[in-house]
C-alpha cells in the first residue's frame, strides 16, 4: 500500500441535513462517460454513505467507465429506495463502478474510497444514519478482497485515523439499480440544499487533492 499518510490530507465535512430527507423530484438515467467496447473493464462497488455523494465523487476519476447508485448486502429482493432508508432491509447505498484497470489501478480507486469518507463510524456518515449508510467494499474478485485487506490493515497499524475502521470487506451479492431519479444526482440536482451544503464542500476537497486523476 502506497502514500497512506495521504488520507490525512482531507477532512471529511458532515452536515445535519441528511440524504434521506433531500429533495427526489427529478428523473434522469444518465450515467458517467461512454464505456470502450474494446477495454477489458473490472466492476468493484463501495458503499460510503449517501450514495449521491459517491457517484459524484467516482463520475470524475479517469479511467471509471460508469456509475451506477443501488443497494447491495440484503435479503429482500428488488427493494425500493422506500425500503432501504427503513433500515429493515440488510441493503447498504452503494455505487457500482465499471472501470478500465489499463487506466485507473485499484488502489487509485481505493485511495479515494478512503479519503472521501469516514470509515470509522459505524453505521454512519454524518447526519445519515443507518445500516444503509454501512462502510463497505464489495470485491468482485480476490485480487481486491486481498488489496482492500491490506489497506485496511496497514492504515489501523499506522492508526492514519483516530478511531478503528470499521469497514466491512465482503463479496458481492446481488445488486439492484436505484431508481432513475437517483442516477448523476449531483450533476442534476446541484443547487438543492444536500448538494450544496454536504456534497460540494466534500468535493471541491476531492478535486483538488485527486486533480492529477480526474477527467
Amino acid at each position: 500500500m502506497k502514500n497512506a499518510w495521504v488520507i490525512l490530507g482531507i477532512v471529511i465535512s458532515f452536515s445535519h441535513i441528511s440524504c434521506g430527507n433531500a429533495t427526489k423530484d427529478k428523473i434522469n438515467t444518465k450515467m458517467t462517460n461512454t464505456e470502450s467496447s474494446h477495454a477489458q473493464l473490472e466492476t468493484i462497488t463501495f458503499g460510503a454513505g449517501c450514495f449521491w455523494c459517491v457517484e459524484a465523487v467516482y463520475q470524475r476519476v479517469k479511467g471509471v467507465q460508469k456509475v451506477v447508485s443501488g443497494y447491495m448486502g440484503g435479503k429482500m429482493k428488488n427493494p425500493s429506495y422506500r425500503d432501504v432508508c427503513t433500515g429493515l432491509t440488510g441493503h447498504a447505498e452503494v455505487c457500482q463502478l465499471t472501470y478500465d484497470p489499463k487506466v485507473v489501478s485499484f488502489e487509485t480507486l481505493l485511495e479515494v474510497f478512503w479519503q472521501t469518507h469516514d470509515p470509522t463510524t459505524l453505521n454512519r456518515q454524518g447526519a445519515d444514519v443507518g445500516t444503509q449508510y454501512r462502510s463497505a467494499i464489495f470485491y468482485h474478485t480476490a485480487a481486491q478482497k486481498a488489496a482492500a485487506d491490506q489497506w485496511k490493515q496497514n492504515l489501523n497499524a499506522k492508526r492514519v485515523f483516530p478511531n478503528p475502521i470499521v469497514t466491512e470487506i465482503v463479496a458481492e451479492s446481488t445488486f439492484y439499480p436505484a431508481e432513475d431519479y437517483h442516477q448523476d444526482y449531483f450533476n442534476q440536482n446541484g443547487e438543492e440544499p444536500y448538494c450544496k451544503i454536504v456534497i460540494k464542500p466534500k468535493m471541491d476537497k476531492f478535486l483538488k487533492a485527486f486533480k492529477d486523476k480526474l477527467n
